[in-house]
């Protein structure tokens, strides 16, 4: 019987760890076994000193549970009544041949030191090292015993996200499946294009201190999310193709457990009284397949895709209810924040500012270690320290040093080095002061409104008005000063600025020039393959400006000329209009230039568009600026040349 991979770590205890935690183990599944309707069975609390003891340190004890079926409930870890029976009783039948073949004297599959998790209490005794054995307390460090957590169940449950994240990393690092996965990535294609955005940057800055692989993981992150992974809040009906609605959850199949979907979905049409499936699946191979989920399969399936490539990668656990990953820049000597979901890189305060999120906790699992890096996300300190009442903050220091030092005992004392001097400088940002960017403003682009809604994780803006001032104005450069010429491109395929007038200088994503934007973002179509500016769903206008000024550099505008592309549908509106000063023109967004004598003169001007009208619940979908296929690469969307003189 070939073993699961919770069963295979178990059996790495000794002989006197592994019989004991398979008792335990035993009568939990055989109670359910034998008395099913028995809720009493069905439940096991964290806080029990038998648990908390004797299995909660045990490596592979809790992992086996979650493969039985059983699932964190808070203060409990419950077997609910969707789960499988028989997946339970295969966990169980290979946990009791093991313990048969130790107890006939046969040799256990690799007898090692188990790893103990640094985990105490005053009011149970938790051993700080494994139960006296000749292969268990040689290599454990000992370590002193860890202050009190604020209430044990609390911390047991905290412990149980960290020891299971921490664990789950370790998939990423399986050489078969990084193969697999670089099977799907088109590495060749993606290195190429970082190479010329690397090539392009350091001729528009000579002091570009930036490296290929900052630019591949911007390459990747795009094609992860406009080519190869798509957003799903409700199926399409699996007969007619029409709308579902979430309804009570679905069992598993043995199936859906083998790729870690313990829970499956039903989205149900009402039409067809039809239910389609959708497994929850948790491990990054089979996700390699769908290609589909939320904001946990895109992450888990994202940071796989980072290691396949040779990066280095950590997954971001966040207590709120949100996964990303960072990825490291060796060039930067920092870590990247990378949100697969959103296209975005390094913008790290999107959570607090942009989206309005509560932050609590928020740490990092790689390989190698886990750290919390709440702080890089947050510019409210003292607001995100008054919200971390789960557990005592020197209780959780000292579990993350214990499962660190377990996880570490192999390294090369050079890597323990790195590792730690990376930590310091990590240290050094965390307490440095932190101001939005543009591209932090904005609320979440991914999933449905009301998904977005409901998570309380829409476009925020000030009170009395519902406009965001992003504040990018165009001022010349010196280049640009002594060719009298600014020139800007923008393509939506590319999501990028290139600033023709200035070496090419390439920027990055839509709204990073942008001066105002109200209710609009950057839509991505997967099915159609097409991409497109687009008001906010249950927004009724939507608006987006781009500023130019001269005065500074004591030039004037000799001429102007415009090319923007909008398109409409059924009863759809763009308007498109010029502003200088108390005048304002309007003009069309045809894709055909557009010239501007009459601002022959002036030191500024607004290029504006606003959004309107539709029909149905679509109706945000009937007005689109810049739309183009993702396969038209070389086409350019938007592009304004203005010509200068002296003033």
């Amino acid at each position: 019987m070939a073993l699961s991979p919770a069963v295979t770590t178990l059996c790495e205890n000794s002989d006197e760890v592994f019989l004991d935690v398979a008792k335990l183990l035993l009568t939990y599944a055989d109670n359910i076994l034998r008395s099913p309707s028995e809720e009493k069975y069905r439940s096991i609390r964290i806080g029990n000193p038998t648990f908390s003891t004797k299995l909660l340190p045990i490596n592979g004890a809790v992992e086996c549970l979650f493969e039985m079926g059983f699932e964190e409930a808070e203060t409990h870890l419950v077997f609910p009544k969707s789960a499988s029976v028989e997946q339970l009783k295969l966990i169980r039948d290979s946990v009791a041949a093991e313990r048969d073949q130790r107890l006939r004297g046969g040799q256990p599959v690799q007898p090692i030191a188990q790893a103990v998790a640094p985990l105490a209490s005053t009011s149970v005794s938790t051993p700080s090292v494994a139960p006296e054995s000749s292969a268990a307390t040689s290599s454990q460090p000992v370590t002193p015993p860890a202050p009190e957590p604020s209430s044990l169940e609390n911390s047991m449950s905290f412990f149980l996200s960290l020891q299971s994240n921490f664990q789950h990393v370790m998939i990423y690092e399986d050489p078969e499946l990084q193969q697999k996965a670089r099977s799907h990535i088109p590495h060749q294609q993606l290195s190429s294009d970082a190479e010329q955005k690397l090539t392009e940057a350091k001729a528009a800055d000579p002091e570009c201190k930036l490296g290929m692989e900052d630019f591949l993981v911007l390459e990747l992150l795009r094609w992860f999310k406009q080519d190869f992974f798509s957003w799903v809040d409700c199926l399409p009906c699996s007969q007619c193709r029409g709308q579902t609605v979430h309804s009570r959850s679905l069992s598993p199949t043995a199936d859906d457990i083998r790729w870690g979907a313990q829970r499956v979905e039903n989205h149900y049409c009402q039409s067809c009284q039809l239910s389609t499936r959708f497994p929850r699946y948790n491990n990054p191979e089979k996700l390699l397949e769908t290609r589909r989920g939320r904001c946990g399969e895109w992450a888990n399936c994202f940071t796989l895709c980072c290691r396949a490539l040779g990066l280095e990668a950590r997954y971001i656990w966040d207590s709120t209810d949100h996964v990303w990953t960072e990825v490291y820049s060796v060039s930067q000597r920092r870590w990247l924040h990378c949100d697969s979901c959103e296209n975005g890189c390094d913008k790290p305060l999107l959570y607090e500012v942009g989206w309005g999120k509560k932050l609590a906790y928020i740490l990092a699992f790689s390989k190698d270690q886990v750290v919390d890096v709440t702080w890089r996300y947050s510019c409210k300190h003292p607001e995100v320290l008054s919200r971390r009442t789960r557990v005592q903050e020197a209780w959780l220091l000292h579990t993350i040093a214990g499962l660190n030092a377990s996880r570490q005992q192999s390294l090369s004392p050079e890597r323990k080095k790195e590792l730690m001097e990376r930590l310091l400088v990590e240290l050094v940002e965390f307490i440095s002061p932190k101001e939005p960017k543009p591209g932090e403003l904005g609320g979440r682009n991914s999933g449905s409104l009301a998904w977005r809604l409901a998570r309380g994780e829409t476009r925020k803006a000030d009170a009395g008005t519902s406009t965001q001032a992003t504040g990018y104005v165009f001022t010349p450069t010196e280049k640009e000063k002594s060719g009298r010429l600014l020139h800007v491109r923008y393509s939506a395929t590319k999501d990028q600025y290139c600033r023709v007038s200035n070496n090419c200088e390439v920027i990055q994503s839509w709204d990073q020039c942008v001066w105002k934007k109200e209710s609009v973002f950057r839509k991505v179509e997967d099915d159609w393959q097409m991409v497109y500016i687009a008001r906010t769903q249950g927004s009724s206008v939507g608006k987006i400006s781009w500023k130019f000024d001269f005065s500074s550099a004591a030039l004037k505008i000799k001429s102007v000329s415009v090319t923007a592309s909008s398109q409409t549908f059924h009863s759809g509106e763009v308007c498109w209009h010029l502003q200088a000063g108390p005048s304002t023109t309007e003009f069309p967004g045809d894709g055909k230039p557009q010239s501007f004598q009459s601002l022959a003169g002036s030191s500024e001007f607004i290029v504006a568009a606003s959004l309107g009208g539709g029909e149905g619940e679509t109706s945000w979908q009937h007005s689109q600026l810049f739309r183009r296929s993702l396969k038209e690469t070389e086409e350019c969307s938007f592009e304004i040349l203005v010509h200068l003189e002296d003033a």
